[in-house]
């Protein structure tokens, strides 16, 4: 017998501990070499941790939703096993808790033989995490009852009665009701005021703490200007088919912003800046967060020398971008820093919103959605595709003289294109 450890992967100073998510493998299996065999969640990002070694698995330390440290033991492989022979193998004492997302079937009843129904094939557990849904609530029709990627997608697509997450101490819950056709009575549905209570992931902890920091340490006030985005929609149209052609991507509006964002922070570089202490901290680089939506909640990628990149490059690495937080592939050092931020709640429909600053920055630039609106011109009421813009700045450092020509500064860029050509 031949024994390897699979450990916790190192992590980032900033963090001490991690929640393993799901095992994609039981007892008893086969590993690759390189095999992914779970994800480790952090309250930055999430990890895989791929088998050392080829062989059978044969014992597993930790079980999902255990908190582990790094480079902590969480399971054995035996390299000089056969997959499906007896072994020794054993399983970890505690069970994960019922609430962690996408819990798969109890890893002891696995270790000892028993029915594989509830086991979820690995582009099905993908899918359970992503969507969190628990394995247990998902009917498999796979080879001995096992979760396929089908059954997932079903379950996903299947009307559900949404419970609220905040639960008073001391309130019983029970499980919602399942609904079996799209015709529910919606009053006997929700008859039975029914709750659930589900606990918080790392990261989305880690963005509560950190909105919260904000709030309370930055004294933050928000300016507000409407963009007329018409010269913008009007260049995007006339070029897009060659851009698309010449750079193998499509272009898209963030460019823009992002073009328009460094415009005004090169004039104002107060709004570039942070606080450390009592000192105002002037960066001489300009490394753009971009705020997106990931499945496990909000992630702040990094355009590192947004400054230096051109229209293609910012919309390449901005797909990427949502590529990999879609799949929960952003690596720490890509969130790591930054010296202003832009959120664009316009994809989701926002008209208005007052955007928190990330911390150690001092401004956020919020972006919204594009409509048509009567709008005066020369005496005349016209109809033009507006955007309001939203920047929210720490008043500590930043007056506010400085926040509203800043945005009056990407107002101009991007109702003037031609300026970020000219950088006038």
């Amino acid at each position: 017998m031949a024994i390897v450890e699979v450990k916790v992967p190192q992590l980032s100073e900033s963090v001490a501990e991690a929640t393993l998510l799901q095992w994609k493998k039981k007892v008893g299996e086969a590993v690759a070499v390189d095999e992914i065999l779970i994800e480790v969640e952090t309250d930055k990002v999430v990890m895989e941790v791929p088998a050392p070694a080829a062989g059978v698995l044969v014992e597993l330390v930790a079980a999902d939703g255990a908190t582990v440290a790094a480079e902590q033991l969480i399971a054995r492989i035996d390299t000089a096993a056969v997959a499906g022979a007896t072994t020794s193998a054993s399983t970890p004492a505690a069970a994960a808790p019922a609430a962690a997302p996408a819990v798969a079937a109890p890893v002891a009843a696995a270790a000892a033989g028993n029915s594989k129904a509830g086991v979820a094939m690995p582009a099905a557990a993908k899918l359970l995490a992503d969507n969190g849904i628990a394995a247990s609530s998902v009917e498999g029709t796979g080879k001995d009852g096992r979760i396929t990627k089908g059954d997932v997608l079903a379950a996903a697509a299947a009307p559900k009665v949404v419970a609220a997450a905040a639960i008073p101490t001391g309130v019983p819950t029970k499980s919602l009701p399942q609904v079996a056709a799209p015709s529910v009575n919606l009053a006997d549905a929700l008859a039975g005021r029914p709750e659930q209570r589900v606990p918080m992931s790392r990261l989305r902890a880690r963005v509560a703490e950190r909105l919260l920091q904000s709030q309370s340490t930055n004294a933050i006030l928000t300016t507000f200007n409407e963009i007329n985005m018409a010269p913008v929609m009007e260049m995007r149209k006339r070029m897009q088919e060659r851009f698309e052609k010449e750079h193998g991507c499509k272009l898209g509006f963030m460019s823009f912003f992002v073009k328009a964002a460094v415009h005004a922070l090169k004039k104002f570089p107060v709004l570039n800046a942070s606080v450390d202490g009592t000192d105002i901290v002037y960066h001489g680089y300009f490394d753009i967060g971009i705020a997106v939506g990931s499945p496990r909640g909000l992630v702040v990628p990094i355009l590192r020398n947004a400054d230096q990149m051109s229209f293609a490059d910012i919309e390449k690495k901005i797909a990427e971008f949502g590529q990999k937080a879609k799949d929960g592939k952003l690596g720490i050092e890509e969130m790591t820093g930054g010296t202003f931020s832009i959120s664009n709640g316009g994809t989701f429909g926002s008209m208005m919103s007052t955007p928190i600053i990330n911390p150690p920055q001092s401004a956020i630039l919020g972006v919204h959605a594009t409509k048509d609106r009567a709008m005066v011109e020369n005496g005349q009421v016209v109809v033009r595709p507006m955007n309001y813009f939203a920047m929210s700045y720490d008043h500590r450092i930043i007056d506010g003289r400085e926040a509203v020509l800043g945005l009056v500064a990407m107002k101009e860029a991007l109702e003037d294109p031609a300026r970020l050509l000219f950088d006038i």
